[in-house]
């Protein structure tokens, strides 16, 4: 082994070993082609899937950005009412959720006046098991079920309680989507 003299040289040249930097392994990516097989795939899934009151397209020539549309289920105050929401996935999806928002405002507790969802599969509790479809039926299903212990719209969590109190402020700002 060679020693450093004062000025940082070592006090012999010959003995030192030059190793290569070691690179290391790539950190866990998802190729642009597996992303774009999933996606096309969920997308067929959804299409035969036969679920009534979701869907999802791909948006223009963008496989990446889809928009997205559920309609609030039978026997709950959102009932006869339809939303579009926007669907953005990463590029390392499905290791990474993507971002879904509200385009049609929506009166929940669970939804901010600019359409972000509080929804723990979106988020803490993601799972590369889930795909867009189980996407749209849990926001369809946190329509009529939300979580009013963790709100993002505190008037709509007080108000959720009284049902018809809460049917009139839907009927109220309810401003159903245009194509």
């Amino acid at each position: 082994m060679a020693t450093v003299n004062d000025n940082n040289m070592p006090s012999n040249p010959s003995s030192i070993t030059t190793t290569s930097k070691q690179s290391l392994p790539p950190a866990k990516s998802v190729d642009s082609q597996s992303v774009l097989k999933r996606l096309q795939s969920e997308l067929m899934a959804l299409m035969m899937s036969g679920d009534g009151g979701i869907s999802a397209f791909p948006e223009e020539d963008n496989i990446y950005c889809w928009k997205g549309t559920i309609s609030g289920s039978k026997d709950t105050v959102f009932e006869g009412t339809e939303y579009k929401l926007s669907l953005s996935f990463p590029t390392d999806y499905p290791f990474k959720p993507p971002k879904v928002k509200f385009e049609t405002g929506c009166f929940h507790p669970n939804v901010d006046v600019y359409g972000n969802i509080c929804l723990d599969i979106l988020q803490d509790k993601w799972s590369s098991a889930y795909d867009v479809r189980t996407i749209l039926l849990s926001i369809q299903s946190l329509l009529g079920e939300p979580n009013t212990s963790s709100p993002l719209n505190t008037q709509a969590a007080q108000l959720w309680s009284n049902q018809e109190e809460y049917r009139k402020m839907v009927e109220k700002l309810y401003k159903p989507p245009t194509a």
